[in-house]
């Protein structure tokens, strides 16, 4: 019998079953030995952990060094300034420190110091990058890393983009026209650091007024800013956004501030009873107070507030206050501030021809400013200017909307110290009564006049009634004619019967008036290139020309420092200054 090819060569089917049992046998027994091996390196690990190698003395000079270094730096005003800018708490002391002192040991430029990615050694300087560690990068590794990190810039913004805003800036009366002073320079930087500044020191009220605006029109008066303007010896305190204040900080106003004279805050929405509660209390004499939407203090509160502060309150403003105060709370103004020198009640919605009554009472008023929600009888109103006219220096009245003839006979018959009158949104008073107003008038020129929206509101009939209604030829040229050479601000604004004779006449070549700063006559369709050209040469001084809806201007050259607001056909002057020209925005 023939032999297979495995029998010839010595190999069996047992041979080969005892070779792979023996193969998986002995790796069985070598996995065992690894994981019992590795189970008692385990836990000779966890019995006994080595000692740690004693520090040398270096080390420990340098550790005790680093230990004090930091415990200078949290003791630091920067450390403090830069924990409340953060508004860390005590548990991120340890970090903050850290960072600090890492920057403290960075090199200065002209050492040589070691690249944090590639550990080449190069001069330091004053471009030098950090790296992401907090390390110094060198010139080669900045680039790189620069590209990598580096962020799309943004998109230039075009010309017309920043003009149409510098030009909204000098409408809401922001900006002016050329270069700033010296101290408007240093005001503004100091508001775009503010959160790097520890204290204003003794800067002056009129620079902390300005500084106010400033912050406050960028939404940035905080609790934390607050502090800033918070002095012991000042007697007046002026914050135009409080928005952002919550009770306590208005609390903390009156317990710093012990010898305010004037108060004056705005969007003052968390003051409440017991703010004035504590004002009360520490018998404060304030002599102005100037408040904007208080609208959480309860009636019987401003009752105790006047009765407090009554002998001395001297100037008492209000905007935008709704149940709170009503006509029983200002009588008690009248009642108790017998010395009150200067009132404004702007939109207030629950007083009425009671407290006109009251204010008629005020003996030694000479400032009075209203815009009130409800509609009144005129009766009241003519009552204050029959009692209290003599003695006003200024007037403003805006929406009486019932006021007719009778109050400009009035305010005819018994203002003679006025330098302010503003009468505004009425559609009542005609020509004939603003004309009679101004002429044979014993009242010196007035510097600031509003007679804005005075004007018949019938639009089906263009031309008006026979008889013209509000502001217009006959009124106009008297107005100028008796407060032309002093008047600084005048606005005519929707006053659209006045004719283009009536302007020929004021503003004809032999007529001057030299402190007119600013002038508003929009929506008049006769204002044209022509009138422009000479309002421009009649009033030297101008700064502000207001003329919305005047579309017959087209073609105008503007002289130099003047603002034109509303037209889009200025051109450039005749000698190549810069154009001032102003486009509707």
């Amino acid at each position: 019998m023939t032999s297979s090819p495995r029998s010839s060569q010595n190999i069996s089917a047992a041979q080969i079953r005892d070779d792979y049992e023996r193969r998986v046998d002995e790796a069985a027994r070598q996995a065992r030995e690894e994981e019992e091996q590795a189970q008692d390196e385990d836990y000779q690990e966890e019995v006994a952990e080595p000692e740690p190698e004693p520090e040398s003395p270096e080390q420990e000079a340098r550790k005790r060094k680093r230990e004090q270094a930091i415990e200078k730096l949290k003791n630091s005003k920067e450390f403090s300034r830069r924990k409340k800018n953060r508004r860390l708490g005590d548990e991120n002391d340890d970090e903050l420190a850290d960072e600090m002192l890492k920057e403290k040991n960075q090199p200065v430029p002209g050492q040589l110091a070691h690249c944090e990615i590639c550990g080449k050694r190069f001069t330091v300087t004053a471009y030098s990058k950090t790296g992401p560690l907090g390390g110094l990068l060198c010139p080669d590794c900045s680039k790189k890393h620069t590209g990598k990190d580096k962020k799309d810039e943004p998109k230039k913004r075009g010309m017309g983009i920043n003009r149409r805003q510098n030009q909204s800036k000098i409408l809401d009366g922001v900006v002016q026209l050329g270069a700033r002073s010296l101290m408007e320079m240093c005001i503004k930087k100091i508001a775009e650091n503010i959160d790097d500044v520890e204290g204003f020191g003794d800067l002056p009220p009129p620079v902390m007024r300005r500084l106010s605006q400033i912050l406050s029109r960028n939404r940035a008066i905080t609790p934390v800013i607050l502090d800033l303007f918070l002095k012991p010896y000042a007697r007046h305190l002026d914050i135009f956004d409080c928005a952002k204040l919550e009770t306590k900080d208005f609390h903390k106003i009156l317990a710093t501030m012990q010898s305010l004279t004037r108060l004056d805050l705005r969007f003052v929405t968390q003051m409440k009873d017991d703010v004035f509660e504590y004002m009360i209390d520490r018998e404060m004499k304030i002599q102005e107070l100037h408040l904007d939407a208080p609208s959480l203090v309860t009636s019987a509160c401003w009752q105790k507030v006047f009765a407090s502060l009554g002998p001395h309150l001297k100037s008492l403003k209000l905007w935008n206050l709704e149940a709170g105060f009503d006509d029983e709370t200002f009588e008690a103004v009248s009642k108790n501030c017998a010395n009150l020198q200067r009132l404004k009640l702007k939109h207030l919605g629950h007083i009425g021809d009671q407290t006109m009554e009251a204010i008629s009472t005020l003996k030694h008023l000479e400032h009075l400013s209203l815009h009130l929600s409800q509609e009144l009888s005129p009766e009241p109103l003519l009552q204050i200017i029959a009692q209290l006219g003599s003695q006003l220096g200024s007037l403003s009245l805006e929406e009486f909307e019932s006021a007719d003839d009778r109050l400009v006979q009035h305010i005819h018959d018994h203002c003679r110290e006025l330098f302010k009158l503003r009468i505004s949104h009425n559609a009542l008073i005609t020509d004939k009564a603003m004309a009679g107003l101004f002429r044979g008038w014993s009242n010196p020129a007035l510097r600031f006049v509003d007679f804005s929206s005075l004007r018949d509101v019938d639009m089906d009939n263009h031309a008006g009634p026979e008889e013209p209604v509000g502001l217009a030829s006959n009124g106009f040229v008297a107005l100028m004619a008796h407060s032309g050479r002093d008047i600084t601000t005048l606005n005519v604004s929707s006053c659209r019967h006045i004719t283009h004779a009536a302007l020929e006449e004021v503003f004809a070549p032999d007529k001057q008036y030299p402190h007119l700063i600013s002038l508003d006559v929009s929506l008049n369709e006769r204002i044209d290139d022509f009138i422009t050209h000479s309002i421009f040469r009649c009033c030297p001084a101008l700064k502000k020309l207001v003329v919305f809806g005047c579309f017959k201007i087209r073609d105008i050259k503007i002289p130099r420092g003047v603002a034109v607001i509303g037209t889009v056909g200025a051109k450039l002057t005749s000698d190549g200054v810069a154009q001032q020209e102003l486009v509707l925005s």
